[in-house]
């Protein structure tokens, strides 16, 4: 595999069933002209997956499996492996989607959006981006979840809910993934609520979302309950936060026991 100038890197890659994919995958990964560690994070699959992630491990270097006791979600997946890739040294941390919905071939240019952003996203709503084999009932839920997030939450990306993306290590050093409420698919809208609260600079980078090749998708209608109850959460979180009090100007501070 080629290697490039960009820093230390490291790709998330939570899988569940996903055997008749992954070998392929991590061959098209292999092949861009990056340099990128490949942490598979497997949730005990019935398919064989893990088993093959260790195989493919054994075959070729810079791949290492988590495996994990059960289907414990995608929030935590992605915690565990955020955990391994800093444990590892990473300074770039990417997370995708192991069905190939997300195109390999964007990873150069998701990682080179570092060079200007803390957070870059690989983005279907944005100029050049879009979605493919998507029936009306998907893209409507994927809007309204979208326009959810901005209107409720004012959040300024565009695709609040894409798991193609690539943080920067600072801002894993600065939100503890693992201190995220949220589970499955929601999880993406409440890190991304704190890394913008937390005021890293976020950018979108437009790609090509293709429904998957092989097996079955893994959204259910209990994700798009978890999900509104996050934004609901959040928001309810944002407007506290601005109904604080501020402190009033020019008001002395007296120490503990002082007097007047």
């Amino acid at each position: 595999m080629a290697t490039s100038d960009c820093p230390t890197a490291a790709l998330v890659l939570p899988t569940y069933n996903e055997r008749e994919n992954l070998a392929s995958l991590i061959a098209a990964i292999r092949a861009l002209p990056v340099a990128i560690r490949i942490i598979v994070v497997d949730d005990n699959s019935p398919d064989g997956t893990g088993a093959l992630a260790e195989e493919l491990a054994d075959l070729h270097g810079g791949i290492e499996t988590v495996h994990r006791a059960g289907k414990l979600g995608l929030g935590t997946a992605y915690a565990a492996g955020f955990a391994r890739a800093m444990e590892a040294g990473a300074e770039l941390i990417c997370t995708m989607d192991a069905d190939f919905s997300h195109d390999p071939s964007y990873l150069p240019a998701l990682l080179g959006g570092a060079d200007r952003f803390d957070l870059t996203i690989g983005s279907r709503y944005i100029r050049g981006g879009g979605v493919v084999n998507w029936g009306p009932w998907r893209k409507l839920l994927s809007w309204g979840a979208n326009s959810a997030a901005h209107l409720l939450l004012g959040l300024h990306a565009r695709d609040c809910t894409a798991g193609f993306r690539c943080y920067r290590r600072r801002v894993l050093e600065t939100i503890d993934p693992a201190s995220i409420r949220a589970n499955g698919y929601s999880y993406l809208i409440e890190m991304l609520y704190n890394v913008q609260q937390a005021g890293f600079a976020v950018g979108e980078i437009p790609i090509i979302f293709a429904d998957r090749r092989l097996g079955q998708s893994k959204i259910s209608k209990n994700e798009i309950f978890r999900a509104m109850r996050t934004v609901a959460g959040l928001s309810l979180r944002r407007l506290h936060h601005a109904l604080r009090p501020l402190p009033r100007a020019g008001r002395a501070t007296r120490a503990p026991g002082a007097r007047g």
